[in-house]
């Protein structure tokens, strides 16, 4: 008898682990889907903001050139941070955000924010101006790189082997990249390459910032935050710094180039709620991994809807960046191991 009543506890018990494991396994499989969805709408994000570019006011005016990638990025963040604030209310959460906001983690948030807003994202788009979408993309996909160097520098943790291989791939699909420049009028393909790094900079130096602030605020909250705050500096300091109010206004007065760059906005709202639900669900590491895939993405999109040439220097270079980035942020054997369980 007892024996009979242990069997149907053991019975009981590999039945409720099955059914624990199935729950974490798709519990998982939903975490690296909206991984991959956060890379994808960020590509979408940066495509449609590249077709913004080119056009009007974009393209008025001899100093348009390094006055419209920062005006775009002041408004493409400020109508992101509109998107996300209209989420935040529709969920119930603008109590929280405004209490999030007075708090220590917080303020580290807008400190942040300053660097992954008016520093990455206006360098972003000046590369995208400069090189292209295709091109920037890959570049600024080292972000995890220079992360992982600035942690090294200022907080004295250790480098791994397979940091150090991640990085040195990385160096070599850069250099593939950098290879042959675009077809079509880039003049200043190789500045845009430049400007490409300095927001791999910024968003690597955003990140190592950030972490303490992002894990004490609801991540939904968190991002509105980052958003509505760099949203604000570039719109209110940079855009003036820059002579480039008039060109501001003349966007607000141009409701077809608006809606465009409100489309982009939308995908990039979507592309951060993706991706913090991610880490959440899959953790940090595994969720930047599958983020970071919008530099493939990114030629795929730029391929089929702008019809941009992709050499083989390219394919092979992004691919290489965008492995090496992942193995710097976690082990792909490791991750996809989790993924199966």
């Amino acid at each position: 008898m007892t024996e009979m009543v242990g069997q149907v506890y053991r019975n009981d018990a590999l039945t409720i682990k099955l059914k624990q494991s199935k729950i974490q396994s798709k519990f998982a499989k939903v975490g690296s889907t909206f991984g991959l969805l956060s890379g994808m709408t960020f590509a979408v994000n940066s495509i449609i903001l590249g077709i913004a570019l080119a056009r009007e006011p974009f393209t008025l005016g001899t100093s348009a050139m390094f006055v419209a990638p920062l005006v775009a990025a002041a408004m493409n963040d400020s109508m992101t941070a509109l998107w996300l604030l209209i989420y935040n209310i529709w969920k119930g959460n603008f109590n929280e955000l405004v209490r999030s906001l007075k708090t220590k983690p917080g303020r580290m948030i807008c400190v942040a924010a300053i660097l992954g807003g008016p520093v990455a994202m206006g360098s972003y788009l000046l590369g995208i101006q400069f090189c292209g979408s295709a091109y920037t993309m890959p570049i600024s996909a080292l972000c995890p790189v220079v992360g992982a160097i600035l942690a090294r520098i200022f907080m004295k943790q250790k480098m791994s082997s397979r940091v150090g291989i991640g990085m040195m791939i990385c160096i070599a699909g850069t250099a593939l990249i950098s290879f042959t420049p675009p077809e079509g009028n880039f003049p200043h393909f190789y500045l845009g390459l430049l400007f490409a790094f300095g927001s791999a900079v910024g968003w690597g130096a955003e990140g190592a910032l950030s972490t303490f602030g992002m894990s004490m605020v609801n991540p939904d909250v968190a991002i509105t935050i980052r958003e509505i705050t760099s949203g604000l500096a570039s719109s209110l300091i940079v855009v003036p710094i820059i002579s480039g109010l008039g060109m501001f206004g003349q966007l607000l007065q141009t409701p077809q180039t608006m809606i465009v760059i409100g489309a982009a906005a939308l995908a990039g709202a979507v592309s951060f709620l993706t991706w913090y639900k991610a880490n959440s669900m899959i953790g940090v590491a595994s969720g930047m991994a599958l983020n970071i895939t919008y530099s493939l993405w990114g030629l795929v999109f730029a391929f089929f809807i702008t019809g941009v040439t992709l050499s083989p220097f390219l394919v092979v270079g992004a691919i290489a960046v965008t492995f090496g980035a992942m193995l710097v942020v976690v082990n792909p054997l490791e991750m996809f191991a989790k993924k199966g369980e």
